[in-house]
C-alpha cells in the first residue's frame, strides 16, 4: 500500500450472511490494515424480493431501524437546502452549461471551494470525499448522453450535495473511521438522485443496504455488473408496504412457511402449474398470433398457458391471443355456422352484433393527456391513476394498474391510422380519451381474465345492415387486443370496417370461398341451446 493511501474494499459474503458482516467492526472484517493509511472492507448490498415468510422480513427491517448506529435513510431523508447553498450550486451549474462541460477535477474543485461537498479532518477521508465525487461524476456522464449537460444532471448535482451536508456530514463526525463507517438502509423506490447519493455512500465507504420487496432493481442503472454492490434475491416477491414502525406481532408457523415454499415450485412464473388469479398484480403483454384460418378455431379453446409463446416474469405476462377477421362464408355453410356457434358458446365471449358498439368522446384530452407524461414523453400509469380522469377507481388495484400500463404500451406503439391532417400524436390522445372511458361491458371482459387460464374473447358479427363500424370501436378493440383478449370479427360480404382505421398488420385476415350479402346472423337451433343450457349448469 502507497504512503498514507486510503483503500476500499468490496465485500465478498459466503452464504448471503450481510447481517454478521453488518455488525462487524471495520478491524474484524478481512482486508483491514492501518500501516501507511488506513484499508477496509465496505458492504453493499441489494436485497430484492422477500423470503417466504414476510414477517420475518419486515422483522429484519424493524430490527435495523433500531440500531442506534444505523441509519434508515428512506425514512429521514432531510430535503431541506439552505439558499446560499442553492444559489452557489446553481452558479457552478451555470458555469458548466456556458463552458459546455467542465472537467470533473474543476466541477469538484468548484464544488470544494464552496464547501458544498461533506468535509472530515482526517486528510485521508477528506480525498477519499473528494475523489469519491468525481467518480460519481464520471459515472454519470458515461451513463448519459450530453454527459454533464444531461437535463437531469442539476436534480442529481442539488440533491447529492444537499444530502451530503444534512447526512453524510453529521454522521461522519460522530464515526470513529478506523472502527465503523456510517451504515445507511434504503427501503422502497427512490429517484434517480436518491440512487446517485447511494452511490456516493458506498464510494466513500459507508455499509448500504438497499431493500425492495416487490424486486425491483432500481439500482442495476448505476451499477449493472455488480462492481461495487452486489445483488441477493429472495424467493417471493411482495407488495411496497410501508416501512415497519413497530415489530410485527404476528409470526408464522413452520407449517406455513413449508406451504408458501412448496407453492413458490408449484406456482412461480416459469413452472407452467399457475393456480387461479396468481398473476392479479401482473400486466398483461399481447402476443398476437398469426394462424390459419382452422387453427384460429384450435388455438382459440386452449387456455393461455397452453398457447405458443406464454411467458410471465415477476411483472409482466406474456399472453398469446388472436386478432382475426373472416371475410366471406365457407361453402360449407354447416361448418361455418357450427364455428361461429362454437365460439359464441365459450362462456368468456361478449358477442356484438350491432354497431356501433361504443361511444365517440369528443372532449378535448391534450392537457389530460400531457399531465400523465413522463420524461421521456410516455404515459406514466401512477400518475395516470391518480389523475381526475381515471374513471376505474373501483377496480382491484392490480387490474387499474394493468389496464393504466396497457393504456400507456398503446398510446406508444398506436397501430391506429392517423386520419388526414393528423400527426402520430393526435392518434395516440384519441387512444387514451376512448380508452380512459370504456363501456361496462367490456371493462367486465377484462377484470373476468385471468392472465394464464382462460382467454376472454370477443366475437363480432357485422354486415351491411347492422350498423357503421366506427373508429372508437377501433379503439376499443386496439385496446382489448393490447391486453391479450381474443378478437375475431365476422364479415360476411367482405366489407372493409376495421381497415379504415387500424393498421392491417395488427390482424390476420382469412378469406372464404363465398361473399354473402344480407346474410342475417344464423340462431343456433334449439337442440343447440338446449344442450349449451346443460352444459353451463354442469359446469356451476
Amino acid at each position: 500500500m502507497r504512503q498514507e493511501e486510503l483503500v476500499i474494499r468490496k465485500a465478498e459474503l459466503e452464504n448471503d450472511d450481510w447481517e454478521t458482516f453488518l455488525m462487524q467492526p471495520l478491524p474484524e472484517r478481512p482486508g483491514y490494515e492501518r500501516e501507511n493509511g488506513l484499508a477496509f472492507t465496505r458492504l453493499a448490498v441489494r436485497i430484492l424480493g422477500t423470503p417466504y415468510d414476510e414477517t420475518e422480513y419486515y422483522n429484519t427491517l424493524f430490527e435495523l431501524s433500531s440500531h442506534e448506529n444505523i441509519h434508515v435513510l428512506s425514512e429521514t431523508l432531510d430535503k431541506t437546502i439552505a439558499p446560499e447553498t442553492f444559489q452557489a450550486l446553481q452558479h457552478i451549474h451555470t458555469v458548466n452549461q456556458k463552458e459546455k462541460g467542465l472537467s470533473v477535477s474543476r466541477f469538484v474543485a468548484f464544488l470544494d471551494g464552496g464547501r458544498l461537498l461533506a468535509k472530515h479532518p482526517d486528510p485521508l477521508m477528506h480525498r477519499r470525499l473528494r475523489t469519491a465525487f468525481m467518480t460519481l461524476l464520471e459515472t454519470f456522464a458515461s451513463r448519459h448522453e450530453n454527459g454533464l449537460n444531461h437535463p437531469d444532471f442539476r436534480r442529481v448535482l442539488l440533491d447529492v450535495s444537499k444530502f451530503s451536508l444534512n447526512h453524510l456530514n453529521p454522521w461522519l463526525e460522530q464515526a470513529d473511521i478506523e472502527r465503523e463507517m456510517p451504515k445507511v438502509v434504503w427501503y422502497g423506490d427512490a429517484a434517480k438522485s436518491q440512487l446517485y447519493f447511494l452511490y456516493y455512500l458506498m464510494l466513500v465507504g459507508c455499509d448500504v443496504l438497499l431493500f425492495h420487496p416487490a424486486g425491483e432493481d432500481l439500482f442495476s442503472e448505476i451499477d449493472p455488473d455488480e462492481e461495487l454492490s452486489f445483488v441477493i434475491k429472495l424467493p417471493a416477491i411482495g407488495g411496497l408496504e410501508p416501512f415497519p414502525k413497530e415489530k410485527p406481532v404476528r409470526t408464522s408457523t413452520a407449517a406455513y412457511r413449508s406451504t408458501k415454499e412448496i407453492e413458490h415450485v408449484l406456482n412461480h412464473e416459469e413452472s407452467m402449474m399457475y393456480k387461479p388469479w396468481q398473476f392479479r398484480e401482473h400486466t398483461p403483454q399481447s402476443v398476437t398470433l398469426k394462424t390459419t384460418y382452422d387453427e384460429l378455431f384450435l388455438i382459440a379453446k386452449e387456455r393461455a398457458f397452453i398457447r405458443p409463446q406464454f411467458k410471465a416474469d415477476r411483472e409482466r405476462v406474456a399472453v398469446p391471443n388472436l386478432f382475426a377477421k373472416v371475410m366471406g362464408v365457407s361453402k360449407d355453410t354447416k361448418e361455418y355456422w357450427n364455428r361461429l356457434h362454437t365460439a359464441a358458446d365459450y362462456q368468456e365471449t361478449h358477442m356484438i352484433r350491432s354497431f356501433p358498439f361504443t361511444e365517440e368522446l369528443k372532449a378535448n384530452y391534450q392537457y389530460h393527456y400531457s399531465q400523465v407524461l413522463n420524461e421521456e414523453g410516455t404515459i406514466d400509469a401512477e400518475r395516470l391513476k391518480r389523475s381526475n380522469i381515471w374513471q376505474y377507481k373501483h377496480l382491484p388495484s392490480g387490474v387499474q394498474t394493468a389496464i393504466a400500463n396497457v393504456i400507456s404500451d398503446m398510446c406508444r406503439n398506436p397501430g391506429m391510422k392517423a386520419l388526414p391532417g393528423e400527426q402520430a400524436r393526435d392518434a395516440a390522445i384519441y387512444l387514451f380519451r376512448q380508452a380512459t372511458n370504456l363501456p361496462a361491458s367490456l371493462l367486465q371482459l377484462i377484470q373476468t381474465f385471468d392472465y394464464a387460464q382462460t382467454v376472454p374473447k370477443l366475437l363480432l358479427y357485422h354486415t351491411e345492415q347492422n350498423g357503421e363500424f366506427t373508429r372508437s370501436d377501433a379503439a376499443a378493440l386496439l385496446f382489448l387486443n393490447k391486453f391479450g383478449v381474443d378478437i375475431i370479427l365476422y364479415n360476411p360480404p367482405g366489407h372493409q370496417d376495421i381497415e379504415h382505421y387500424i393498421e392491417e398488420s395488427q390482424f390476420d385476415v382469412h378469406w372464404l370461398e363465398d361473399m354473402v350479402f344480407r346474410q342475417e346472423y344464423k340462431e343456433p337451433s334449439l337442440v343447440r341451446k338446449l344442450f349449451r343450457t346443460i352444459t353451463q349448469k354442469q359446469g356451476e
